[in-house]
């Protein structure tokens, strides 16, 4: 999957406190319309997350519930949670995915590592700001799924 580079300046992001994103949010309709396209992906399930503030939405599967490596959840040693979506306050997501292709997504202008990670597989991907953008975090999502359950042959580097 190759990724474009996104448009525009990157976002100021909390430096202190739970990672957020600070400004060029995505407006609400469209984070609903993200949060919905994650939640209906295959498998997905909804439940708090395990390390996020409670306005977040937790990204678990229903096929699979203990990590392959602590590189794939952002819950490390818990039930695996392998992304979690912030709040319309926020409207970023955390994903955990091999650290080259995050690393990719962060010179392309999509991420940045997260600031509180433990493993360099952990990043914060920028809320969308446009219909094209958010099928580009939606593939993001979809990837760090196919990470957290060991199938990463359709991730390009």
């Amino acid at each position: 999957m190759l990724t474009k580079p996104r448009l525009g300046f990157r976002p100021r992001v909390s430096t202190e406190g739970p990672q957020r994103q600070l400004s060029e949010k995505s407006r609400p309709e469209l984070w609903g319309q993200l949060v919905a396209g994650i939640f209906s992906l295959p498998g997905v399930q909804e439940r708090h997350s395990q390390v996020s503030p409670p306005t977040s939405r937790g990204v678990f599967l229903t096929d699979l519930a203990s990590e392959r490596s602590a590189e794939t959840s952002l819950a490390p040693g818990q039930r695996l949670e392998p992304v979690h979506v912030h709040g319309v306050d926020d409207t970023s997501i955390h994903v955990c995915l091999p650290a080259e292709r995050g690393h990719r997504l962060t010179e392309l202008g999509w991420a940045e590592p997260h600031q509180y990670g433990d493993t360099g597989c952990e990043f914060l991907i920028y809320g969308p700001r446009t219909t094209a953008e958010l099928e580009v975090v939606l593939t993001i999502v979809a990837e760090s799924l196919d990470f957290a359950r060991g199938n990463t042959e359709r991730m390009s580097h």
